[in-house]
């Protein structure tokens, strides 16, 4: 790489203010104005899941069903980043046309499953089993599909962008600011931190099952996590200054970049575990760590000017990295948040599933419908003396006051998904318009910084992205956890789970880290700049399609590479 277009690289992603918030963060779903990239998001998963619940499409998973699940969940972020981004309507319409002819085609009725084994009477269980299979039992912290489908999406807007940038084709107001302002990618580098917060409540969630609560055991946990990223940190530092390759200093630093900031959350979480464990709420934390660290950025003289205008003193590790720095307590406020939002969406949620008292009333009962319907319509109550002679049950008083009438209490210990992310949603919305309007402290949002605003910014984005993948889901999967059995929950999230979105969620660091090999190797060898559309486009698209490839050969032989 010469000089000259190295300095050409350099100026392309610098000096950038990004675009409008709304462009990014609009959350109605199939809103018509402005370029709205995300929610295509929501319109892909809306569209693949009506395909497979009106037409089983993607069963079996043949080479055609392989291909328009790549189109739909990778080829749909990449033209709504690059060549639909300044047309946002025409693609929607390419979107949802289809969607519609589906859904007026007939449904494909799917195989009649077989009636269970007739039960014996006297215990409840089939004739001939021994005690259940515990094999069977459900998981506490079960598969859920809409889960899988953020994270898959956004590490596929993750892997798209960090190539598509050095494109002309990709629109600059796209790219990372340089201090202030809002940008696609700037969200992108915070909802990657939220979401290793979620499923880093997994671990947490399992050593509370286990009564293991020891600082120096979790910190040793977290710190064999944490090892593989700092290699890669160091892999990434070196290669950079070796091979002269394009750095942009004022995103991280000097020798500081997201390989370390990702590898230092999981050992300061795991110290600060004790005083987690007894915080009632990990959001208030979070907004609690971003309200301190704007104070500090605020009241302590020249603090911003040092970390956004001050010059790099040889010699001096802090000064030339202090953007590194000083945002990983943003980030690490952002991680707190999706860990708290974790610690409730991983969880069985009450109502699924069927508790052991159901399962033998349902056992029992299990002809009376098809006895009431033979006999007139007589139910148990009416057919049976005994119940008829069971005294009333008294009927409750109502003049007791309600002590809930507008259902806050309920909102508030819900542990339903929709009701917790629709709350928080509301909630990181309010704290946002606060932060970023004229009735608060009208902050501007520095990704830079990882100020407040960021900080409340990125929350509210992804609870609600959150929330949309979990509407899709109840409405167009509704019966996912309501089995009775592991075997027969696994088979339907099987079936309400996009195998990209799998294979991107199941290999997410390694495929990341592909990305950014792939990325150097295609800069290193080709002037990406100088490029048409046309030929930007067509590498992009081989360059998706291959990451896309390997990660679905690795889920198809159920390999699982841990970083």
């Amino acid at each position: 790489m010469t000089p000259e277009y190295k300095a050409e690289k350099e100026a392309s992603v610098s000096f950038l203010g990004g675009g409008g918030i709304w462009e990014i963060n609009y959350v109605t779903v199939i809103a018509p104005r402005g370029d709205v990239t995300d929610d295509f998001i929501e319109v892909a998963a809306f569209l693949w899941a009506l395909l497979q619940t009106r037409q089983s499409f993607f069963k079996p998973y043949s080479i055609p069903a392989a291909f328009t699940d790549f189109l739909l969940q990778c080829g749909t972020i990449l033209f709504a980043t690059t060549v639909y981004a300044g047309a946002p309507q025409a693609l929607l319409g390419l979107l949802l046309l289809p969607g519609v002819a589906v859904f007026l085609q007939p449904r494909v009725e799917n195989k009649q499953t077989p009636r269970p084994p007739i039960h014996d009477r006297t215990n409840g269980k089939p004739k001939g089993s021994d005690d259940p299979d515990p094999n069977q039992e459900l998981d506490p912290l079960p598969i859920k599909p809409y889960i899988t489908t953020y994270r898959g999406a956004m590490m596929i807007i993750t892997c798209t962008s960090i190539l598509a940038v050095d494109f002309k084709v990709f629109p600059r107001r796209f790219a990372k600011t340089e201090s202030f302002g809002t940008s696609l990618m700037d969200l992108g580098v915070g909802s990657f931190v939220y979401a290793a917060g979620v499923i880093a409540a997994r671990q947490q969630l399992k050593a509370q099952s286990r009564g293991s609560t020891s600082v120096i055991e979790g910190l040793k946990t977290a710190m064999r996590h944490s090892l593989p990223l700092v290699v890669l940190g160091l892999i990434r530092l070196w290669s950079v200054k070796s091979l002269n390759y394009v750095e942009h200093v004022s995103e991280y630093g000097v020798h500081w970049n997201f390989f370390f900031t990702l590898a230092l959350l999981a050992p300061v979480t795991a110290i600060l575990q004790p005083v987690l464990r007894r915080l009632p709420s990990y959001g208030a934390l979070t907004f609690f760590i971003a309200c301190v660290y704007e104070c500090v950025l605020y009241f302590t003289p020249d603090l911003k000017s040092y970390i956004i205008l001050s010059g790099r003193k040889d010699g001096d590790w802090l000064s030339q990295n202090r953007e590194g720095v000083f945002s990983f307590i943003g980030y690490f406020a952002i991680f707190i948040a999706g860990m708290g939002t974790g610690m409730t969406i991983l969880k069985r949620e009450s109502g699924s599933g069927t508790t052991d008292e159901a399962k033998e009333a349902d056992l029992l009962n299990e002809d009376e419908e098809w006895l009431a319907d033979v006999l007139g319509g007589s139910t148990q109550n009416e057919s049976t003396g005994a119940d008829l002679n069971k005294p009333a049950e008294p009927k409750p008083n109502m003049n007791v006051p309600n002590p809930d009438p507008l259902g806050l209490i309920w909102i508030a210990q819900s542990n339903d998904d929709s009701v917790f992310l629709a709350k928080w949603t509301v909630i990181w919305f309010i704290l946002s318009g606060w932060a970023m309007w004229h009735y608060g402290p009208h902050l501007f949002v520095s990704r830079r910084m990882a100020n407040l605003a960021y900080i409340v910014w990125v929350c509210a984005f992804n609870t609600t992205q959150l929330l949309l993948f979990n509407v899709v889901e109840r409405v167009m999967f509704p019966n996912i956890h309501k089995a009775t059995d592991k075997r027969t929950e696994r088979q339907r999230v099987q079936d309400a789970t996009s195998r990209v979105m799998q294979a991107f969620n199941r290999n997410g660091l390694a495929l990341f880290l592909l990305a950014n090999l792939l990325t150097g190797l295609i800069n290193m060898t080709v002037k990406t700049l100088h490029m048409t559309d046309v030929q930007a486009m067509a590498i992009l698209l081989g360059y998706i399609a291959t990451l896309c490839g390997v990660g679905l050969a690795l889920d198809h032989y159920d390999i699982s590479i841990k970083i």
